[in-house]
């Protein structure tokens, strides 16, 4: 699984067309599922499969890419007044045999103090749930400030979950990075939306680019050498 969290909001047209081609052939050839996070609705109905539309934390549409027209929430429609996006089409329509990667039920998750319930004070994520299919791409979409970055953490352990829960590969998963496996660790990953900022200037950049070789891959030195030259 990746999760993608505006990933080509810095980048121009040509180049984000690059990563976009990029994404989606991965996705395909390796029966990857793709979470994509955008406030671009255009964008994201002519390259996802299913989209879900988020606002105040919470979800307040899910359909198919090819049917945001008949979209019924007033959020959703206040997006698409503003332009008529032009639906992924091709693989908008699941194959009945297509299989679940990643679930989410009735998540929440936020920030400050903890309530007597367990619940945060503020919840960026008020119980929220939707499926991903393995070969699929599906699109998040929602104004700044709405949960769709939190969820994204939410699901990679980043942000644990207050409530609800997660099942990646028919394996539930522990809401918190840290307390998964390995193999958990590896097989999901998230791109940030200003990724130059997660990097660390006191590391240098062989460093950053073979570490994750050696975490998940377990290469010796010299394959990780050979792995960061090309």
């Amino acid at each position: 699984l990746l999760i993608a969290d505006e990933p080509t909001s810095a980048l121009d047209v040509t180049v984000q067309l690059d990563v976009l081609n990029i994404l989606d052939k991965l996705v395909a050839e390796r029966g990857m599922g793709l979470i994509f996070i955008s406030h671009d609705l255009r964008l994201v109905s002519s390259f996802c499969d299913r989209v879900i539309v988020m606002y105040d934390g919470k979800v307040v549409e899910q359909l198919k890419a090819s049917e945001l027209r008949d979209a019924r929430h007033p959020y959703t429609r206040e997006l698409l007044a503003a332009f008529e996006p032009k639906p992924r089409q091709g693989q908008a329509d699941a194959d009945a045999g297509t299989k679940q990667l990643l679930r989410i039920d009735n998540v929440t998750a936020g920030y400050g103090a903890m309530r007597a319930d367990g619940l945060p004070l503020i919840r960026a994520v008020d119980s929220v749930s939707l499926v991903v299919e393995k070969g699929r791409n599906l699109g998040v979409i929602g104004e700044s400030g709405c949960g769709k970055s939190t969820l994204a953490r939410v699901i990679a352990g980043i942000h644990p979950a207050a409530a609800g829960d997660i099942v990646f590969d028919g394996k539930d998963l522990q809401r918190a990075a840290r307390k998964r496996s390995q193999d958990q660790l590896r097989e999901m990953q998230i791109v940030f939306q200003y990724a130059d900022t997660a990097l660390n200037p006191a590391k240098p950049v062989e460093d950053i680019i073979a570490r994750p070789l050696a975490f998940y891959h377990r290469l010796d030195r010299q394959a990780r050498s050979r792995r960061v030259d090309e």
